[in-house]
């Protein structure tokens, strides 16, 4: 900060890049400030990653070309791919598994315990109904 205690522009900039950074195409991650990526799956396999429930589709599309490289390696006799392209393969599952959880916990009713129109006007019926005369 500059001696006055204003932001300067520069660390404004920086501030904004901070963020910016953390922003992937599936979602955003939660790696410290800095952090690289140093391999190719590097942010699917990370389980700081929050997958955006827009980006399923695309996480499902990672998911099933993984399935076809690991078959490509397997008929290749690729072996030293096949156990990265599987690691990558599980925590894409993992991460469609988290994303379903998560979209379904969403789609679930919640009671709150506030009485629907169809209790009230039930409770408001048999109370303002008269006594017949005995």
């Amino acid at each position: 900060m500059s001696p006055d205690n204003t932001v300067t522009a520069e660390e404004w900039d920086e501030l904004l890049g901070h963020f910016e950074r953390r922003k992937l195409a599936l979602g955003d991650c939660g790696r410290a400030y800095g952090t690289d990526r140093a391999h190719e799956h590097a942010c699917v396999r990370c389980p700081v990653l929050i997958v955006h429930a827009t980006e399923r589709p695309r996480l499902v599309e990672i998911r099933d070309n993984l399935l076809s490289r690991i078959l490509e390696a397997e008929r290749e006799g690729w072996l030293g791919e096949i156990e990265g392209l599987q690691s990558s393969l599980t925590h894409a599952e993992e991460k469609l598994a988290q994303l379903d959880a998560q979209i379904a916990r969403k789609q679930e009713a919640v009671d709150l315990g506030i009485p629907t129109l169809r209790e009230i006007v039930a409770r408001t019926a048999a109370v303002a109904a008269p006594s017949e005369p005995s």
